[in-house]
């Protein structure tokens, strides 16, 4: 598989294209950034670089490339240890998605919701009544059709004024375990996948994407090759799980859980997920328990301490590493959050929350970080942080370099832990027959993100040679 470098990267409002043509047709060897990429610096390019603009281009974005000459497979690229990352708090992110003048209405909170119908001249008590028809009550409406028992006035106003649509429907794809991908299109063509999880115990769980793409670059993650092409909107989000229950509920069977574990690093887009994840418990609408909607992170310190104080909803950080340089090398967030500050802030905050335990989870990579001392450092490292642990067995992808650990090895693995008095789960892969396993999600294409330097006491154990 080609391993490119480029790919396309949004640009705020406001940027001049024509000056920003005229800024990269310069001989500079480094391509500057607007805003700088959060991964990686752009120092191996040489100019010219190619500037598409979309035949709807507006103020709003421009894409940048590069020649495909940039690309090779066997140029692997070092992250700079003090490299910028991102804050979670740039970029574009939206309160709602307008669709020409009207209101999405799956991008506003209750509060919102309400305000935004008196706004127009109605009742509180039709605002809930709407409400209930597009997260309750079974009908999951799409379209205003769908909207029985409201008021003629208020279904005319909501046509004129409001979407109910977010998603649209691309295609599902049953995996043999029962488990299924659902492709979403969106407004502006990218395309974002949803996976539904059965289980025997009666618990289907809804794992949505809250990113197109994803800008941490984990080594072991498909959807990381893509880079980050967008955020979300918490529109976008919440329709991922009305859709799922629209769908599959007939099917599977009443979903209760839902994870953000799809596309994306949920904490980049702060604003977005939150909102959602309030949507999503909101008690008259699709009221899913705060404990059962967990928001998954590779480690974005300042946006985990935030989560922790606005949302109920539960917490699960990927570690999948138990020292800072293979952490460094398989998560390259780790070079700004180090294992110390990211385990020290969980064992401060949650002295501050009762009956809460945040969830780690851990990727089994054979000859990485599947070893007896790993074990070992791992029950030293949660100490005193209150939790559960689940192993992850790897789920391999088109040019991946790692292997999964052996169920043996992953059984001992498990052991240590527990002797150690860890709570600790195995997880085997779902639906990694059609590419719905964790880690699978998403489709890079040509123009990916670059494969970091591996560490050489590694490269044997990836069958890389010395």
């Amino acid at each position: 598989m080609e391993m490119g470098y480029m790919w396309m990267r949004r640009v705020r409002f406001g940027v001049n294209p024509l000056s920003l043509a005229m800024a990269y047709s310069s001989s500079a060897t480094t391509l500057p950034c607007f805003p700088p990429h959060p991964l990686f610096s752009f120092t191996c390019f040489k100019p010219p670089y190619l500037i598409s603009l979309p035949s709807s281009y507006g103020p709003r974005s421009i894409s940048i490339s590069t020649p495909s000459c940039c690309s090779s497979a066997s140029s692997l690229m070092s992250l700079p240890e003090n490299h910028d990352f991102p804050d979670g708090e740039r970029g574009q992110t939206y309160t709602h998605l307008p669709k020409g003048s009207k209101v999405l209405l799956k991008g506003l909170n209750y509060a919102e919701f309400q305000e935004w119908v008196q706004s127009h001249g109605f009742r509180p008590g039709q605002a809930l009544m709407l409400w209930k028809r597009l997260y309750g009550d079974n009908i999951w409406a799409h379209d205003i059709d769908e909207l029985k028992g409201l008021n003629k006035d208020f279904k005319k106003m909501l046509s004129e004024h409001a979407e109910l649509r977010a998603l649209s429907l691309k295609d599902i794809l049953t995996a043999s375990d029962g488990t299924r991908k659902i492709l979403f299109a969106l407004d502006d063509g990218l395309v974002i996948e949803t996976v539904v999880i059965p289980c025997d115990r009666g618990r289907t769980t809804v794992c949505v994407s809250s990113q197109v793409g994803c800008a941490m670059n984990c080594q072991f993650c498909y959807t990381g090759r893509m880079g980050l092409r967008r955020h979300l909107t918490a529109a976008e989000i919440v329709e991922q799980a009305v859709y799922a229950r629209r769908l599959l509920s007939g099917d599977v069977g009443s979903i209760t859980n839902v994870v953000f574990m799809g596309m994306g690093e949920p904490f980049h887009n702060i604003e977005n997920v939150i909102k959602a994840a309030d949507i999503m418990v909101d008690e008259q609408g699709l009221h899913f328990s705060p404990r059962k909607v967990t928001v998954s992170t590779s480690g974005l310190v300042p946006q985990l301490k935030r989560f922790l104080h606005e949302s109920k909803c539960a917490l699960a950080v990927s570690l999948n590493a138990t020292t800072d340089e293979v952490r460094n090398w398989i998560m390259p967030i780790n070079r700004k959050y180090k294992l110390s500050f990211l385990l020290g802030t969980l064992r401060e905050e949650l002295k501050f929350k009762n009956n809460y335990k945040v969830l780690f989870e851990y990727v089994m990579l054979a000859g990485i970080n599947d070893s007896i001392e790993d074990a070992k450092r791992l029950i030293d490292l949660v100490k005193g942080i209150p939790c559960k642990i689940n192993l992850i067995s790897f789920n391999p992808h088109c040019g991946s370099q790692f292997r999964p650990s052996s169920d043996e090895k992953m059984i001992e693995f498990r052991n240590i832990l527990a002797e150690g008095g860890c709570i600790v789960f195995m997880r085997f892969s779902r639906g990694d027959d059609q590419m719905a396993a964790c880690g699978q999600l998403g489709k890079p294409g040509s123009s990916q993100a670059p494969l970091l330097r591996v560490p050489e006491q590694f490269r044997v154990a990836l069958n890389l040679g010395v």
